[in-house]
């Protein structure tokens, strides 16, 4: 496949990914980010310190971490303050007391507060929300500044331990395993840590007035978090979901981290929205009789493709959209819906009628979430499956999530993981779905 995908550059002040071009900085990688953050509901009043452990990937006269709508009142490297600190409205640029070489680990502590807001970008207002009830965190692509300094872009993913403090009256959940729980007076301190690398755009805390149903405790811990009023359309709503589980482990190995859960915020949302171990949706998202099936098998699926297996650079987003919307196939074919074969049909038939203007494997960061990419991507693996069979292609899914877990990818990496498990040429499919603007014919 002749099509080579960028990296990113080692620019000092930034990653050099076109689609997001005022997200992700140079010259370094993040191993683990520690937040403690105190945070008020009852008027958006945030205080918080950050910890940033990283190693320089070249020598560091300066470097920069995303940062927007929070003001840094303290910032250390290594315990000493920076002989410079410029904050602007994306980034907090620092300048070392002394240069950082080639190799060295650092660590920057950031002390910072105010009441976040979210980033103003071309896919909508990303990051932290205020619901009417608490908070609504959901950052893809560029929104995680908005809560923390980071380095936001997918390709360098980290450890994290957060730790927030919030009115009593309020259920909290973020990324990983919750560790501590410690109610003091009239407020509670939650701490989770999530040992698997996470990209920080999956970095989310949502705060509501919520209960908690187990739904399942095999293979993982699954569970609900949902007000009061629609806790029994959830339940009905989210009842198949192990079975959605146990079919995607068949499908693509097993489920890669330690729980999973579904909120359901107080308040309607556009869309779900995925986070790393759990999904977000909207209460206008249940009604009791499963009408958002489709949508909780594609936010699960994103465990494997985006959340574990996650694109090094956005342009490649067919890899995590492509992948869910296939698997919300395969769910509705289990359940006893139409077969993978007739929705692939369908949406090809559909598709064939919408402009041909846009390639799934580079929409461009203005396409990047047309639901064109999405279902041109479903198709672009139920061509591949039609071409090397049933059991090569879910061996072919299942090893990729396996041996990609918790790593980045691109789609030249897909073609090749590809191509090493066939005995077909499939040069010519890869390049008609993924680089071609015409609409392929389906093979059969």
């Amino acid at each position: 496949m002749p099509h080579t995908p960028s990296h990113p550059s080692h620019g000092s002040l930034t990653i050099g990914d076109s689609y997001v071009p005022t997200s992700g900085n140079g010259g370094y990688t993040v191993s683990s980010y520690d937040l403690d953050l105190d945070y008020r509901v009852a008027n958006n009043r945030l205080a918080a310190t950050a910890v940033i452990t990283a190693t320089a990937t070249h020598e560091l006269t300066r470097f920069s971490v995303d940062f927007c709508g929070l003001v840094a009142t303290r910032v250390t490297i290594d315990g000493v303050a920076p002989s410079k600190l410029v904050e602007s409205a994306r980034k907090l640029t620092i300048t070392p007391a002394k240069t950082i070489p080639a190799g060295q680990e650092f660590v920057v502590t950031v002390r910072y507060g105010g009441s976040p807001r979210p980033v103003r970008s071309p896919w909508g207002e990303l990051g932290w929300e205020e619901l009417s009830e608490g908070v609504l965190v959901a950052s893809q692509p560029s929104g995680a500044p908005s809560w923390f300094p980071c380095n936001d872009h997918p390709s360098d993913k980290a450890s994290f331990r957060i730790r927030i403090a919030a009115e009593s009256s309020y259920s909290v959940l973020a990324n990983g395993r919750l560790v501590s729980k410690v109610r003091r007076a009239s407020r509670t301190t939650w701490t989770f840590e999530t040992v698997e690398p996470m990209a920080t755009y999956l970095a989310s805390i949502q705060i509501g007035v919520y209960r908690e149903l187990v739904l399942s405790r095999v293979p993982v811990p699954q569970t609900v978090l949902a007000p009061a009023s629609v806790m029994a359309r959830a339940q009905k709503d989210f009842a198949d979901q192990e079975k959605m589980l146990a079919l995607f482990e068949r499908s693509f190995g097993p489920y890669p981290f330690g729980e999973y859960s579904v909120v359901v915020a107080d308040d309607d949302l556009e869309i779900p929205v995925e986070a790393h171990g759990f999904a977000v949706f909207g209460r206008n998202h249940i009604d009791g009789l499963g009408g958002s099936e489709r949508l909780i098998a594609h936010e699960l699926a994103h465990s494997w493709f985006g959340n574990s297996v996650t694109a090094t650079t956005w342009k490649d987003i067919w890899l995590h959209e492509g992948f869910a919307c296939y698997a919300e196939w395969l769910w509705s074919e289990e359940s006893g819906g139409p077969t993978v074969h007739r929705l692939a049909h369908q949406h090809w038939a559909r598709l064939s009628h919408l402009p041909q203007d846009l390639t799934i494997g580079d929409p461009g960061p203005e396409k990047m979430f047309d639901d064109r990419v999405y279902k041109r991507g479903a198709l672009t693996l139920h061509a591949l499956r039609v071409t090397l069979g049933d059991d090569a292609f879910f061996e072919l899914l299942s090893s990729w999530a396996t041996e990609n877990r918790y790593g980045n990818v691109t789609t030249e990496g897909f073609y090749l993981h590809a191509r090493d498990r066939s005995s077909v040429d499939l040069d010519a499919l890869f390049e008609s779905w993924l680089f071609s603007e015409r609409l392929p014919v389906l093979p059969r």
